[in-house]
């Protein structure tokens, strides 16, 4: 089939790469434009030259070049993976048989740009995939297929993206799309009822307070592990911290310190005390990059009874 593709980074890259190796023809790659300020090179973009093809990149899709190039494009359908700029209607009804969009989530739950981060960090045990035609609003197009996807107890966000959602998604898309072309798929209207947005996932909602219950807090480090990162304060300092292990207390009454207080240090790591038991910090990021839990009490000349900023 004749594939027009609006994507970015590696999961726009991914997608291109499956299309092609499976002999499909991408006759058009929208990609966003060039950041003047980064100094990584756009992987769909690169991805795309790399095979042979001119990347097409737009100040905005809602122009009429846009629009130009996806009709002498003559895709049979237009796939969109990880797509940073708005496409408006008038651009995604153009192929002859529209548009499909990737979602990570189950959708009507978790519409936004975070959905993953959102997911762990509200302690939900699963999660899945979307794919769904785009429409004007921000993730509420009909449905055309799902993937369920379970979240373990000690997952990340970078666990369950990189080895769970993103191959399982570039399958998804290829499935879809065959399915739409087919005429073989069935397209279900989203329940508004079932239907709840998140925006992004900020520092402001990455940051740990060490008063909220243990297990709130180990959900917040695993959404923010690899990115944007949960974070606490250290005096002046502000540590992000990566890896760690909860320590739930036998009972109320057992429970070592005060929120916030740092109970011990090991050779390896930090124990942070808060509702319920202690976090074990292993891996974090104070200023000198990323460090083991120890290497990050002696950078900072951390001790114990020392607090953490609530």
């Amino acid at each position: 089939m004749r594939i027009a593709l609006i994507g970015s980074a590696d999961f726009g890259k991914a997608a291109l790469d499956a299309f092609l190796d499976r002999g499909d023809e991408v006759v058009a790659v929208f990609c966003p434009p060039d950041n003047p300020k980064s100094t990584k090179p756009e992987a769909l973009k690169e991805a795309a030259m790399a095979r042979g093809l001119t990347p097409l990149q737009f100040a905005s899709l809602k122009s009429p070049e846009a629009a130009q190039a996806m009709i002498e494009s003559k895709a049979d359908i237009c796939v969109m993976a990880y797509v940073l700029q708005f496409v408006p209607q008038e651009l995604a009804k153009l192929p002859q048989h529209g548009t499909i969009q990737y979602h990570p989530s189950l959708l009507p739950k978790y519409r936004g740009p975070s959905a993953i981060n959102w997911a762990i960090a509200l302690g939900e045990e699963k999660t899945g995939l979307t794919i769904f035609r785009p429409s004007d609003g921000l993730d509420e197009g009909e449905i055309i297929l799902q993937k369920e996807v379970p979240i373990g107890p000690d997952d990340t966000l970078g666990t369950v993206y990189f080895d769970a959602l993103f191959p399982l998604g570039v399958k998804a898309l290829l499935e879809a799309a065959d399915l739409v072309v087919a005429n073989q798929h069935q397209e279900i209207v989203q329940d508004e009822s079932q239907a709840n947005y998140e925006g992004w996932f900020d520092a402001n909602a990455a940051r740990i307070h060490w008063s909220s219950h243990i297990n709130q807090i180990y959900n917040l480090i695993r959404a923010c592990n690899p990115a944007p990162g949960a974070w606490t304060m250290c005096g002046e300092q502000k540590v992000q911290i990566y890896d760690a292990h909860k320590h739930i207390a036998a009972t109320f009454g057992s429970v070592k310190g005060k929120p916030g207080e740092i109970t011990q240090i090991t050779l390896d790591s930090v124990f942070v005390a808060c509702h319920g038991g202690q976090i074990e910090v292993l891996k974090a990021k104070g200023a000198n990059g990323k460090v083991s839990g120890a290497q990050l009490a002696k950078e900072l000349n951390l001790q114990v009874g020392q607090f953490l900023t609530l």
